[in-house]
């Protein structure tokens, strides 16, 4: 299994639900990389211009386009048995969790689909325990774990922990935005660690995993240990990166709370789940010890993880090509870039 390409030769049709949203737009691209036949579902009518954007470049690589919704069972079935898909992999978005009710009955139905993998993509669900609202959503999340568990479809529940991005707890998604260049949000002490996996990695092993008959009926951690930081080592990589030490800014446990209880959706989710994972700890306070667990790194060792060094280069990157008044050459070769004292966070399109 030294390369994906050998990893998925011989694999069937995959559909993908959700991909162009952030997460499965990186595992539509590695499912089209794979070699695989990509198709993706698409809703009818008018999308947004990112969306649309998005779903076309996924078309420019290869990905075959349906138009339709996983709440008509019968349109699922027929798309399905018509283009003999073997593998569905859904990255719907929080609000459609429940969705996923009817992909089930349609998988089931059919009775080909050799491995379906629901919208996860974050934590271990069963083990994590936020406070609302993020609750309501993990209680959805685990609504569909058991109705595929009961219904004996074979799944892979995908558990890649955090996107490698800074964290910010009132965005909509914590990797919309850049590292700060103004002052930096420390969560507690900031001595709580989590994982951050690149983006592109999340697709490639999410990819890796599907036809490998040790992730059948298991749940995928992803625990790379050379991605593995606090949020105080975190502020300290980008410091380095922009040749700047920033202000360091307290969120205390009960901000963090009390943005939950706001129930401003999507912010107040991202809040509950900023708590749960550094305050709490949900990444890092359990063992791999059930039989249904799998660790990422162990299945693929020869396999090479993006470092959040690697990623934070990249925003540097984003931060000149979008604004090069932004930032100052400094004399020395160390290549680093030094952001004007005046420059505000800039939004990542993605």
């Amino acid at each position: 299994m030294g390369s994906l390409a050998a990893c998925v030769a011989g694999v069937g049709p995959t559909l993908i639900i959700g991909s162009t949203g952030f997460i499965g737009l990186f595992v539509a691209e590695a499912c089209i990389d794979s070699g695989r036949p990509t198709y993706i579902l698409v809703r009818d009518g008018p999308m947004s211009p990112s969306k649309a954007a998005t779903a076309k470049v996924l078309q420019d690589k290869g990905a075959t386009i349906v138009h339709g919704t996983i709440n008509d069972r019968e349109f699922t079935e027929k798309l399905m048995r018509e283009h003999k898909i073997e593998v569905v992999i859904s990255a719907i978005g929080g609000d459609s969790i429940l969705d996923q009710l009817h992909l089930i009955d349609a998988i089931k139905n059919v009775g080909t689909i050799k491995r379906f993998l629901p919208s996860e993509f974050g934590h271990d669900i069963d083990r994590a325990d936020p406070v609302e609202p993020g609750l309501t959503m993990y209680n959805q999340k685990r609504k569909i774990r058991r109705y595929i568990e009961d219904e004996g479809i074979p799944y892979t529940y995908i558990c890649c922990n955090s996107v490698a991005a800074w964290p910010y707890h009132d965005n909509t998604h914590p990797a919309d935005v850049l590292p700060p260049l103004d002052h930096f949000q420390i969560y507690g002490d900031g001595s709580v660690k989590a994982y951050f996996v690149a983006g592109s990695d999340i697709g490639k092993f999410t990819i890796k995993t599907i036809d490998d008959d040790r992730t059948i009926n298991k749940s995928v951690h992803f625990r790379p240990p050379t991605n593995l930081l606090s949020i105080n080592e975190m502020a300290s990589l980008w410091e380095g990166k922009i040749g700047r030490v920033l202000p360091r800014v307290t969120i205390t446990e009960n901000d963090l709370l009390d943005r939950a209880k706001e129930m401003r959706i999507p912010q107040s989710i991202v809040a509950a789940f900023t708590h749960d994972i550094f305050i709490k700890g949900c990444q890092i306070n359990f063992c791999l010890d059930n039989p249904t667990d799998v660790d990422i790194c162990s299945l693929y060792p020869e396999d090479h993880f993006r470092s959040l060094d690697e990623c934070f280069d990249d925003f540097v990157k984003k931060i000149v090509d979008k604004n090069p008044k932004a930032v100052s050459m400094p004399a020395s070769k160390n290549g680093i870039f030094v952001p004007k004292s005046d420059t505000e966070p800039l939004a990542i399109t993605v």
